[in-house]
């Protein structure tokens, strides 16, 4: 099966490992050509939250989740390592709960690999609460590759 293209979801907390994340996907994607989406999930509170933060006048239902997605770390940050690593870049943003956010974008751009970056929490918080990592892994449409950042995890 080719890897033809790759979508890396992101969220705010991936500001501090973009580098990895970015060096991760470009393992893939260089040598097979990918295309990568990054993907960056919002929900319509943190929108209207951060909305005149980042510049937009309109409210939630006139919102162009892509243009957002644009504007929100570490978007910019992966956009750049990844073009400059002479890899074609799409940036897209979701405006839905994450998990289901994430596997509608999976669908949508025809995603042959997704990378997945973890969050916070000891095992033992992952066996009580809830893991939207867990739930997109479940449902993915493709084969996932899940970063654990060793550094930052509790």
């Amino acid at each position: 099966m080719a890897i033809e293209t790759i979508l890396l979801a992101v969220g705010p907390m991936d500001a501090v490992r973009a580098e990895e994340l970015a060096e991760t996907t470009l393992e893939l994607a260089e040598p097979l050509e990918s295309t990568v989406v990054v993907g960056h999930a919002f929900s319509a509170a943190e929108y209207e939250e951060f909305r005149e933060r980042l510049g937009f006048e309109a409210r939630v239902e006139d919102v162009d989740p892509d243009a957002v997605a644009a504007k929100r770390p570490p978007v910019g940050e992966l956009r750049s390592i990844i073009e400059d690593a002479g890899v074609d870049v799409e940036i897209r943003g979701i405006l839905d709960g994450v998990d289901t956010g994430v596997v509608d974008l999976a669908h949508e751009v025809d995603a042959d690999r997704l990378i997945l970056a973890g969050q916070r929490g000891s095992p033992a918080q992952r066996a009580v609460l809830s893991s939207v990592s867990k739930e997109i892994m479940l449902a993915a449409p493709c084969p996932v590759t899940y970063y654990r950042d060793l550094d930052i995890m509790e």
